[in-house]
């Protein structure tokens, strides 16, 4: 083989390895990849489905029903427009409390129930997970305009 052709090989094959490792890792990125969403979101089918992702919101008060076997644990996450029933088995973070934030990494069933695999509560009093925070905030102002809207009679006299 000539010297050309050899070098041409060789930048060929370092080329192949090279595509072969970035599909790999793009691969594995997106497997992995998790998407955020509030429960208005899921409410109105913009989530995945068949696919993982987290929920987040506040546990709304008076949802928590523990099941006989000690494990199972249904509750309800709010963003204060709409509520998501979720069920999860496993043990709590000691941080899970009604009214406090939650984000629950899961899927949502044929039923509509998310289904977590995973729960994360919040860690102190000041924190809420960022776009948890937002989607509260944006419920609170629709909310708002809503009972402006009915209120003060919806148009100009």
């Amino acid at each position: 083989m000539k010297p050309r052709t050899k070098r041409i090989t060789m930048i060929a094959g370092g080329l192949a390895a090279l595509a072969v490792a970035a599909g790999l890792i793009l691969t594995a990125f997106q497997q992995n990849l998790v998407f955020f969403f509030t429960p208005s979101q899921v409410a109105a089918n913009e989530a995945p489905h068949g696919k993982n992702f987290r929920i987040g919101g506040m546990v709304e008060t008076g949802s928590v029903k523990r099941q006989a076997d000690g494990l199972t644990v249904h509750f309800k996450v709010t963003d204060t427009a709409k509520s998501i029933p979720v069920v999860y088995r496993g043990a709590l973070p000691d941080l899970f409390r009604e009214g406090k934030g939650v984000v629950a990494q899961g899927r949502v069933g044929a039923d509509g129930v998310f289904v977590a695999n995973e729960v994360l509560a919040k860690h102190d009093e000041n924190y809420m997970p960022p776009e948890a925070a937002e989607a509260v905030n944006r419920a609170h102002e629709t909310n708002r305009k809503a009972t402006q809207t009915v209120v003060g009679g919806g148009g100009r006299q």
